[in-house]
């Protein structure tokens, strides 16, 4: 049996690579460009595409993706070693063409997409010539599909489409819609609905408003409205009434990898903090030598690796099993845990900085409304921990009996049942 805690070597090379790469090139980007998706700005071609040539020739581009799409296709233990480094930075996934939305819309094209439509939309979005964006949540139904309303009637050779959907992440710089919509809506609610590719150059597609969140650089939400949007009959993803199962080709591994990413964050934040207090004086001696400070840095550091071994045994039990649908319970664990994670050890951080980490001169503040973002993307924390314990309670029989199996009284009946032959005999000794 195989069982270790150490890195390839070969790889951890492309780790130290990519780790010294990040720092260097990648995180200044954070702060002299905008949006990671205005892929057309004349500053991101100058700044950007060169760092992206640049992972090409170290074959570290679309490592999530196999070799017959452009990819490397490095497994989710790779993948979580890597994004721990590319969560640092906001333009790090762009850079190493690995972005969400784009990386889950790249797998939902792979499996189940045309070859014009790979031609069309695929290839180049697997290039970052152009984004995408996931059009799913709804104002009236937040994130619960089994309520939506944005529908899709067949008119002939056509789809039309009416609805809103908002929280489009980066839709407006997106090239394309993938749009979740009800085509069937007397059938069970997990067959109500289909997936659809819209071109976003499409009549009838309008941008209603588009919300930012706290510390971002712009606004990038955004609300759409759908009215009569045609669309050709063959633009749908998988088969009618496909939705969710094309839905969990990229919820499954879109979760894992902000999982990954969450955790870079999280160090960044503690290395942040590990610094401040070995460097700072007061009262007469440095933060790292007061005992309430040295327990939050260790309640940091064990949470962190904690979550950190979670999320590598997650993904090699995704690795092992090639089925996210076996490891339902993993990553809902994960996903319901990275925020908890994100926040508390963001909040220790800002803490430990005095005012100072409530100023917008440190990242603190956007770290913590973050956490919070990361308990609401691809389904809100109690839903997660929902799945958690079905998961986990599908183990579990219930009895029959007026008493528990752990009933005291009744394990020591049976446990005095069991060797009564031999306390018996036992006892015949040690009379004589």
């Amino acid at each position: 049996m195989s069982w270790e805690f150490e890195t390839d070597p070969e790889f951890q090379k492309k780790l130290d690579w990519a780790d010294k790469f990040v720092r260097e090139e990648v995180e200044p980007l954070d702060h002299v460009l905008k949006s990671p998706y205005n892929v057309t700005n004349p500053k991101f071609v100058r700044l950007v595409r060169p760092l992206q040539e640049e992972v090409r020739r170290q074959k570290m581009w679309a490592c999530h993706l196999g070799p017959e799409l452009g990819g490397e296709g490095y497994g989710q233990v790779k993948l979580a070693l890597l994004n721990e480094i590319l969560g640092r930075s906001r333009f790090a996934p762009t850079v190493f063409g690995a972005q969400a939305p784009d990386s889950g819309n790249a797998e939902i094209l792979a499996h189940y997409g045309t070859p014009e439509q790979k031609k069309r939309f695929l290839e180049p979005l697997l290039a970052n010539e152009i984004v995408s964006c996931f059009s799913m949540t709804e104002p009236q139904g937040g994130a619960d599909p089994t309520i939506f309303t944005t529908n899709a009637v067949l008119d002939g050779d056509e789809w039309v489409i009416n609805g809103e959907k908002w929280f489009v992440s980066n839709g407006n710089y997106a090239a394309f819609h993938i749009v979740m919509a009800v085509t069937d809506p007397d059938a069970s609610p997990y067959r109500r609905m289909s997936m659809f590719i819209v071109p976003s150059e499409t009549p009838g597609i309008e941008l209603v408003t588009l919300s930012g969140t706290v510390g971002s650089k712009e606004p990038s939400h955004a609300y759409f409205r759908y009215t009569n949007v045609r669309i050709p009959k063959d633009m749908i993803l998988g088969g009618r009434g496909d939705a969710f199962v094309v839905a969990q080709t990229r919820l499954g591994g879109g979760r894992v990898h902000h999982a990954m990413r969450t955790l870079g964050e999280a160090k960044k934040a503690f290395d942040m903090v590990c610094q401040r207090v070995v460097s700072r004086f007061t009262q007469g001696t440095r933060l790292s030598e007061k005992q309430m400070v040295q327990e939050k840095i260790a309640d940091s550091w064990i949470e962190i690796e904690q979550f950190r071994l979670l999320l590598l045994r997650t993904a090699w039990l995704i690795d092992k099993h090639n089925d996210y649908k076996l490891v339902r319970r993993d990553i809902a664990a994960i996903k319901a845990t990275m925020p908890k994670l994100l926040h508390d050890v963001a909040s220790r951080a800002l803490h430990l900085h005095g005012a100072y980490g409530v100023s917008d001169e440190l990242p603190f503040v956007h770290m913590v409304t973050t956490s919070f973002m990361m308990g609401l993307a691809d389904g809100p924390t109690e839903v997660h921990k929902i799945t958690v314990a079905r998961q986990t309670l599908r183990n579990y029989k219930p009895i029959d009996t007026l008493f528990p199996d752990y009933h005291l009284p009744t394990v020591k009946a049976k446990a005095e049942e069991k060797f009564r032959e031999l306390l018996s005999d036992l006892a015949t000794e040690e009379a004589l």
